[in-house]
């Protein structure tokens, strides 16, 4: 049987209405004074940084949010994305950001 090769395909997210993509900064394993964590305890993170903004939040000057900016958001309204295996990616809501 012949051998068919796939071509890689180069996927995107982009956020659509008033949403950003943001990677979700990874769980803190060691505490601030250098005890280390097991998994089960890690610090949960709700730190990140944004990846993609929707068209309609760049274009609101309300919204002073840029690429690569690091937040503080609330992931309760969060959408995880399974987009590159880490799991870290999430399309949140702009009123969720609260903290830049």
């Amino acid at each position: 049987m012949p051998r068919t090769s796939r071509n890689p395909r180069l996927e995107t997210v982009e956020p659509i209405g008033k949403r950003v993509l943001i990677r979700k900064d990874e769980d803190k394993k060691i505490t601030k004074v250098g005890i280390h964590l097991p998994d089960r305890l890690e610090i949960p993170t709700i730190t990140g940084r944004v990846v993609a903004i929707s068209a309609e939040v760049a274009k609101d000057d309300n919204y002073p949010i840029e690429q690569y900016d690091r937040v503080l958001f609330n992931p309760k309204h969060g959408v995880p994305v399974d987009f590159e295996g880490d799991n870290r990616l999430f399309v949140i809501p702009i009123e969720d950001i609260v903290a830049v």
